[in-house]
């Protein structure tokens, strides 16, 4: 019989870390609204009857989401290692229900996608920026020695909040419809759990969640920390050889994220029925991945105790760049199968990378390191699907894409192998 011991415990540490349970209880809140607004939108412009998507306005279209963020992030990033990380979730949050209330009123009349993508980027930006301030705020509620199996805890609470916020936005779009007044709906319903989340930002005392000052703190005016934003973020990144590697495997697990992703999308458009069946396929891959994720995060801590955070993230891109061969076929149920185990190994890289920044990052500079890295999480799987959508072919049926995924393994597994080893030297 399967040992349950390692969950009882963990929920009896998270009992008796009550600032820790609310900080669950925000991230699972503004993660369902995370799923059920990303959900709605890829349902309003990628399966929308009324909407046309090809390769390029696939691509283009994740590039307008994500990519200007991407970019400013880690400038932004500097605010959370400058201002009460409480007020900065606080204001980031009211930010997201005005955003929210332009996102559905443009669709519901009818507006054209660059003024629905440019408001949706506002949105996807300031929930990327609630999520770098939980993820920093962490070590601040939870002992040190704890910090890696309350990471996975979060993690998981987070994980499944998106998913559950993905499915639910299936009830939605069966009830009012695929087209823009059913997806304006949709959109609407989000602004009821950012609002909770709101409230839940307002309950934790002044201070609590940081961030420390220290000799290491980025001093001067507020200008000069945001415009040194990225130089101090990626200083810390070359400094701490620990994250570099689990960095670097990050980028490369999401580079081929990025080409599946398009491949997938690209497939799935083709069907007969693309805006049913075609859904009903992406949703199996999301179920799939983020099946693989849950499995991952309640297997990290165990993995990290048994083989250590060099070892752990080794084998999972080992694992990955040989189940990516067999992503090649293109046939969808190999490939629901492979996205299962993918998730499953990016997670375990995700969850490593995460624990080495709040391990052995100065909390002064932690903003910073989580907002790097949510920037290369993006810009990554941005590049991918891009110079993959010049060369897909109208079908998507492109074996040659999926093959070079396990390149890119391959050398995110070389990368994190040299860098780690220097790490574990240190």
């Amino acid at each position: 019989m399967p040992d349950d011991r390692a969950p009882r415990t963990s929920w009896r540490a998270v009992q008796a870390l009550p600032q820790f349970r609310r900080l669950l209880e925000l991230r699972a809140v503004s993660q369902f609204a995370e799923g059920l607004f990303q959900a709605g939108i890829a349902g309003a412009l990628l399966f929308n009857p009324e909407r046309e998507a090809d390769p390029w306005a696939i691509a283009g279209a994740f590039a307008a989401l994500f990519l200007p963020y991407s970019l400013l992030g880690p400038f932004a990033g500097a605010l959370l290692d400058r201002w009460d990380r409480r007020l900065v979730l606080i204001g980031a949050n009211t930010g997201r229900v005005a955003i929210v209330l332009l996102v559905g009123v443009l669709l519901a009349a009818g507006a054209g996608d660059i003024p629905i993508l440019l408001s949706a980027l506002v949105a996807n930006g300031f929930t990327r920026f609630v999520s770098s301030g939980l993820s920093a705020a962490l070590p601040h509620v939870v002992p040190r020695e704890q910090v890696i199996p309350m990471n996975s805890v979060a993690n998981l609470i987070s994980s499944i909040g998106a998913f559950a916020g993905a499915v639910f936005m299936l009830g939605p779009r069966w009830l009012f419809g695929a087209g823009d007044s059913g997806a304006s709906i949709t959109i609407l319903m989000v602004t009821v759990p950012v609002g909770l989340a709101l409230w839940l930002s307002m309950r934790f005392p002044p201070r609590l969640l940081g961030p420390d000052d220290s000799k290491r703190a980025v001093h001067g005016s507020v200008m000069y920390a945001v415009a040194t934003g990225w130089l101090y973020g990626a200083r810390t990144v070359l400094a701490v050889p620990t994250a570099a590697s689990t960095l670097a495997g990050l980028a490369a697990h999401r580079m081929v994220f990025g080409i599946n992703t398009l491949l997938m999308l690209v497939i799935v458009r083709h069907t007969e029925t693309a805006t049913v069946a075609g859904f009903g396929t992406t949703v199996l891959f999301v179920i799939a991945g983020g099946a693989g994720q849950f499995v991952a995060t309640i297997a990290t801590p165990a993995l990290v105790t048994r083989w250590g955070r060099y070892a752990a993230p080794n084998g999972a891109l080992a694992l990955a760049a040989v189940v990516q061969v067999c992503a090649a076929t293109l046939q969808l149920p190999v490939m629901i199968v492979c996205g299962f185990v993918l998730g499953a190994a990016g997670q375990v890289v995700k969850l490593c990378a995460d624990s080495a920044m709040q391990i052995d990052v100065d909390d002064a500079l932690r903003g910073h390191m989580f907002a790097v890295q949510d920037s290369l999480f993006w810009v990554a799987f941005i590049v991918a699907i891009t110079g993959a959508a010049a060369v897909i072919p109208a079908d998507g049926h492109s074996p040659a894409l999926a093959v070079a995924g396990t390149g890119l393994y391959l050398a995110g597994l070389a990368a994190h192998a040299v860098m780690g080893r220097r790490g574990r030297r240190g």
